[in-house]
């Protein structure tokens, strides 16, 4: 038989094998045609090229080995987490639209993730297409260092730890309130992190409860003191907090109850709407308008609807109707 056909025989193995298929001796040499002897030259060809690969790079542990109970070989252990050269370039370019961190974080990180992911041959290009946008790269105003405050509440939620912490308020900086509170998550949006937890205050009993229903929302360059308090809260599986679910509900970040809004978008595509709000749905459609529904926390989603102009109209619930319509009229009094 042909190295060549040899090679395309031990390579159809092989990726079967990352597949997660077994590959049986008598099998494969009844499908190649070959005898065993020569399959097992192949499987031993196979553990020669992951174990030149373990040698050379750490993170490939795998390894093919016979298992009884399937009646054949199997590979197991992990392949290299390394990332690809595509993947480290759209990271960066995220974190750079992001403008999440300030100048001196976001360098630290990309660095980071260039030097340890990209290999060396590959890095200065992935440096030459990121440079421009380093360069010109402009930091959020608060210039804040939240790294280590990220690590701290992500810790306490972990932990089930009530906080104490102290809030810049948006409309008077200069002045803070004090809440107790029960961390559940940190969330990332238009260009801020948030802490999202619950409100808590003592009972007649001295026990605490939750002031609200639902979590607030607090921006994480605001919170001025930060303290980890003794006592733990519970949370039963139940009650537990779904962030992927709340964050499907949640526009610019703005807390209040669930509700669920009805809009009529005018026009022929509503995937823009249907991206926006990860809970929206079709429930009319018509030649150029729809008719769609979807549950939202607060009304962070009317910033959203101005945003659209005469593409999207609010039909429910009649009090955000009547709302829209105040704020349209202010509006168009700035221009008079």
């Amino acid at each position: 038989m042909s190295k060549e056909s040899k090679n395309q025989r031990t390579l159809d193995m092989y990726v079967r094998l990352c597949e997660g298929k077994v590959i049986n001796k008598k099998t494969e040499s009844q499908k190649f045609g070959v005898d065993e002897r020569s399959i097992q030259r192949d499987i031993d060809d196979i553990r020669a090229f992951l174990c030149d690969r373990s040698e050379s790079n750490g993170g490939d542990t795998r390894e093919v080995v016979y298992d009884r109970t399937k009646e054949g070989f199997i590979i197991i252990g992990d392949e290299p987490s390394m990332m690809t050269n595509g993947e480290i370039l759209a990271v960066s370019k995220i974190l750079l639209e992001s403008r999440a961190f300030t100048r001196r974080e976001l360098k630290i990180i990309l660095d980071k993730l260039v030097k340890g992911c990209v290999p060396l041959k590959n890095m200065k290009l992935v440096s030459d297409l990121i440079a421009n946008e380093k360069y010109h790269y402009v930091e959020l105003n608060h210039k804040e260092h939240i790294q280590d405050k990220l690590w701290e509440i992500g810790s306490d939620i972990h932990e089930y730890n009530l906080v104490s912490l102290r809030y810049a308020r948006a409309n008077a900086p200069e002045e803070s309130i004090k809440r107790i509170v029960e961390p559940i998550s940190i969330l990332f949006s238009e260009y801020y992190f948030y802490l999202n937890a619950y409100i808590v205050e003592k009972d007649n009993y001295g026990k605490y409860v939750h002031k609200y229903n639902y979590p607030a929302i607090f921006r994480i360059d605001r919170i001025k003191k930060y303290k980890r308090l003794d006592e733990k809260f519970k949370v039963t599986y139940a009650n537990r907090f779904e962030e992927g679910e709340f964050r499907k509900r949640i526009q610019f970040m703005y807390a209040g109850k669930l509700q669920k809004v009805v809009l009529k978008f005018y026009g022929e595509n509503p995937e823009p709407i249907l991206d926006r709000l990860p809970t929206a749905r079709v429930i009319e459609q018509h030649d150029k308008e729809c008719i769609i529904e979807a549950e939202v926390y607060g009304k962070g989603v009317i910033m959203w609807i101005l945003s659209q102009g005469s593409k999207v109209e609010v039909l429910r619930p009649g009090s955000m109707r009547e709302e829209m319509k105040q704020i349209l009229q202010n509006m168009l009094k700035l221009y008079e």
